[in-house]
């Protein structure tokens, strides 16, 4: 829909770019899922480097009266991620150093942390193991980090697309943190960008599809609102109509319902307060109408 939406309003019509465009936008998405990752990393790495700083005073703080002050640095699930040599050897191959070069946000994000009842009541636990060291990185992630304002800012000024993006990255992010074992590989938390090559031929396929049939797509909706003036449409609106309707008949293996429901969750979420309405009564109008024409050929299980 954002690639789409973009084109339409840039006017680029070389289709080789546009799929181009297309295929970095969602490689993007695995960059930012490397990044939060990475944060966790380096928000390891500067609480041990504030650990060996205090064992260094001759007096401690009140607040490091605790039975073990570097039992957050030796947080089982954080060792393992801070240690991962393939993350490590991805961040270096796409040269993806944004906390080094913006320290203040980790610095940020682990006072919030230090702060937090989670990690007090994990600081003042005589002991622990690799459950609740992985139930506080879950908890922390998802009540402090993930919701943090000042890093949604930052992504949001770094590429537009990922504050879309950030959630898909974050639910995920914390899937892989709950199901955590101990004896997981380096490569359980740098699982594949999509299921398998199906996934980006799907995009692919519907992007080329809803462009290259734009002239009559758009004559679909025009024929199903009478009373509406296309220039009256919101762009949004129009762009997922015309998608809602390539995929209803280029794609015979989702159901139409599927379909049409997907399409009113991204309108409530991008577009007007009315326009799941509005979608989904020119969606409905138009399965009726291709299953009378025959033009609507489903096939497969769970159809309706």
């Amino acid at each position: 829909m954002q690639c789409i939406y973009a084109i339409t309003q840039s006017k680029e019509e070389s289709l080789d770019k546009q799929e181009k465009f297309l295929a970095l936008s969602i490689k993007n998405t695995y960059t930012l899922y490397l990044l939060m990752l990475s944060l966790l990393k380096e928000l390891h790495t500067m609480a041990a480097e504030r650990v060996e700083r205090s064992s260094n005073k001759y007096l401690q703080d009140e607040a490091e009266n605790v039975p073990d002050r570097e039992k957050f640095v030796k947080n089982r699930l954080l060792v393992r991620i801070a240690g991962n040599e393939m993350l490590e050897e991805e961040l270096k191959k796409r040269k993806l150093k944004n906390w080094y070069y913006h320290e203040e946000y980790v610095r940020i994000l682990l006072k919030k942390i230090e702060e937090s009842s989670y990690y007090k009541d994990y600081m003042a636990a005589p002991s622990s193991d690799f459950e609740s060291d992985k139930e506080l990185v879950a908890e922390l992630f998802k009540e402090v980090i993930a919701p943090n304002d000042q890093i949604y800012e930052y992504f949001e000024d770094d590429q537009l697309t990922w504050v879309d993006d950030l959630p898909l990255v974050n639910t995920s992010l914390l899937k892989l943190i709950k199901k955590a074992k101990p004896d997981h590989f380096d490569s359980y938390f740098l699982p594949k960008l999509m299921k398998d090559q199906e996934d980006m031929d799907f995009a692919k396929k519907l992007l080329v599809k809803t462009l290259l049939n734009n002239a009559s797509l758009v004559k679909e909706i025009e024929g199903k609102t009478p009373n509406w003036d296309k220039d009256r449409i919101a762009d949004i609106d129009a762009v997922l109509l015309k998608m809602a309707i390539s995929e209803l008949l280029n794609f015979p293996s989702i159901p139409e319902r599927v379909t049409i429901n997907e399409y009113l969750e991204i309108a409530k979420e991008y577009s007007t307060p009315k326009s799941s309405i509005f979608i989904n009564g020119i969606l409905d109008k138009l399965v009726k109408e291709y299953k009378t024409e025959g033009k609507l050929k489903k096939i497969g299980r769970g159809l309706l």
